[in-house]
């Protein structure tokens, strides 16, 4: 082949992977990066009711947001949810993963049963449990097992003393994205060669706590490690099930507001003040790298036995 035809050749590759990498690159820097700089610019500037602000101000909208008790107060929120939905979520979607591996027969149907809510929407999730599940009157599914037992309904998503709401969003939340890790889980427990158990075995090694202890969670490690960042992350973008759930007709109460909940109100509620709201998305994104980078480095992401 000689050199131009070489030339030719790369030139035509070159222009088919334009041809179908270019319009989804587009879109990505339209819709993506476009607003993620223009968000940026607006922080800095006093954007009331406007995305096109002249009045410049510097950081005040960064000192305004974290001296807002309501923002700190959404950063509370996030910590306590992701208090509960972390660690709920990973022994609920390890121990769905674990029974499933086990499984002779329909193996695969069991697999796609519990990875089917994964496909659900979230908002559609949420209204399930507002209005059927957890319904604050007596015809709800879990004040009728209440009065099976003889007692009284409960105003789930109302009341704050105990603070029962949280059982409602931890529970749709839960059902939502488990079947999803079970299914990473699953992959990293069938790469998890056999005769290390077989060796287990022989050497006396009691089949349950043990062998899980010292053999399995060992082994999936990196999937432990992509699972926690992804959930922390996950737990960070909460809005769907906080604002079905819980806003009505005389809108959001001032109790369980997770951050993207605050920028929404802030942004485009009755103030639109989208400087102070593009400052408090920046914040936010800036703490989701910082947490995400120091759990990486917390837990070795990427290191190999000889690294550590």
């Amino acid at each position: 082949m000689s050199r131009s035809q070489a030339r030719g050749r790369t030139r035509r590759r070159t222009l088919w992977f334009w041809a179908f990498v270019g319009p989804f690159a587009a879109g990505i820097a339209l819709f993506t990066y476009v607003p993620l700089l223009w968000s940026v610019g607006l922080s800095f500037f006093d954007a009331r009711n406007t995305v096109t602000p002249t009045d410049f101000v510097g950081l005040d909208n960064y000192t305004a947001v974290l001296s807002d008790d309501a923002f700190l107060s959404s950063l509370g929120t996030f910590a306590l949810f992701t208090a509960f939905i972390v660690p709920t979520t990973y022994v609920f979607s390890l121990a769905l993963a674990l029974m499933v591996n086990r499984l002779r027969r329909a193996q695969a149907f069991f697999r796609s049963v519990f990875f089917l809510p994964a496909a659900c929407s979230y908002v559609v999730a949420a209204l399930i449990w507002k209005m059927s599940m957890f319904n604050g009157v007596r015809f709800g599914l879990a004040n009728t097992v209440l009065d099976w037992f003889g007692a009284d309904p409960v105003a789930w998503l109302a009341t704050t003393d105990p603070p029962w709401y949280w059982l409602v969003i931890v529970t749709v939340r839960l059902w939502l994205q488990a079947g999803f890790y079970m299914v990473l889980f699953l992959a990293g427990l069938q790469r998890i060669d056999p005769v290390l158990y077989e060796a287990a075995a022989v050497d006396g090694a009691r089949p349950g706590w043990p062998v899980l202890r010292h053999i399995t969670l060992p082994q999936l490690r990196a999937t432990s490690v992509a699972v926690i960042l992804l959930l922390v992350i996950n737990a960070f973008q909460a809005f769907d099930e906080f604002y079905n759930l819980l806003s009505n007709a005389r809108g959001y109460p001032p109790y369980a507001r997770p951050p993207l909940v605050y920028l929404y109100y802030t942004a485009l509620g009755e103030g639109q003040n989208l400087g102070i709201g593009s400052a408090g998305a920046v914040v936010l994104a800036l703490i989701i790298a910082v947490v995400t980078v120091g759990q990486a480095r917390w837990l070795r992401l990427g290191r190999t036995d000889a690294d550590a």
